[in-house]
């Protein structure tokens, strides 16, 4: 496997500084941001869609660095009930897909997408009990109005351009654990829609990573993230893991985003990067860095030596 980056945590830099940097501290992948939920997009989609020497000039910039890029990232709401925000998520979406397709890039990162209630409003509605009826009546409309539609479309513009969609599996998205996700594969086809799996999704649902690979098995994950979760374990007996407090207040939530190694230790990587192998992954291991206590460029540092020293190695 590869260790790679994913370019957002490196957005007070330029698209060719971002890539010096990464290259001077050992990663080998690149994935870029595209727009929607990226601060700051490592290149211009229009630029890249419209001009043969700019899409010349964006690969040739990574490969005479001796870096190769894993994906293009256009995380966003896709299915966002206000009508701007949501064209503006699709118009990213489609534009990324076909980039890819002409960089031959084979794999697009992004997220399934959340609508709303279905009878107005601006605020997507992310459905998470069934009591009461109405809640599993807005779900299942969701379902038949909203997400099975696009993403039906979406599937066949992936496959007109050669592009796999790897769905990020994430809380407050329509696919945010393994059942969500194998839904939405059987909707549009196994072949074309996977996983970027990234354990710090999954470890405060409860969920194992290990025991998702597994499950999503041969062929069903697409991409990898790597980023971790430490679990406050008093404030999770406490008050469970539907937090709704800031994520810029560390330290009082009951989980939060950190540095790898900084939530689970070696152990659990081992095993993880182990079973990714076991059902045929070998791609990157994109860093993506959202630790509220670390400046991004030590994060990132310690996240390579963190995979160089202790678990690649171990793994191989």
């Amino acid at each position: 496997m590869k260790i790679g980056l994913y370019s957002d945590a490196l957005s007070n830099l330029n698209f060719e500084q971002a890539l010096d940097w990464a290259v001077a501290e050992g990663i080998e992948t690149v994935e870029i941001g595209t727009g929607n939920f990226s601060p700051a997009p490592h290149c211009n989609l229009d630029e890249l869609l419209d001009s043969k020497t700019a899409r010349e000039q964006f690969l040739g910039a990574i490969a005479e660095r001796g870096l190769t890029l894993s994906a293009l990232n256009c995380n966003g709401n896709l299915l966002d009930p206000d009508p701007g925000r949501r064209d503006g998520s699709q118009a990213v979406f489609t534009k990324t897909v076909k980039v890819a397709g002409l960089l031959g890039i084979d794999t697009v990162v992004t997220m399934s997408g959340c609508p709303g209630d279905l009878q107005g409003g601006g605020y997507p509605n992310w459905v998470t009990c069934t009591w009461q009826r109405e809640y599993v009546e807005l779900l299942e409309r969701q379902w038949e109005e909203e997400i099975s539609p696009f993403w039906k479309e979406a599937a066949e513009l992936a496959r007109a351009n050669s592009v796999r969609i790897a769905i990020e599996m994430h809380p407050g998205q329509a696919v945010y654990n393994t059942r969500t996700l194998l839904r939405l594969r059987e909707l549009c086809g196994a072949e074309v829609v996977g996983a970027n799996l990234d354990p710090s999704h999954l470890f405060f649902q409860g969920m194992d990573p290990v025991v998702v690979v597994k499950a999503l098995g041969q062929g069903g994950i697409f991409h990898v993230h790597a980023k971790d979760t430490r679990i406050n374990a008093q404030e999770m007996a406490l008050n469970g893991a539907l937090d709704t407090r800031p994520m810029v207040e560390p330290g009082i939530r009951s989980w939060e985003y950190v540095t790898l190694g900084y939530g689970h230790g070696e152990s659990f990587w081992r095993n993880f990067i182990s079973t990714l192998r076991i059902v045929g992954y070998n791609g990157t291991l994109s860093i993506e860095h959202e630790d509220m206590l670390i400046s991004s460029e030590e994060g990132i540092r310690k996240s390579i030596r963190f995979l160089e020293q202790n678990i690649l190695r171990s793994a191989a």
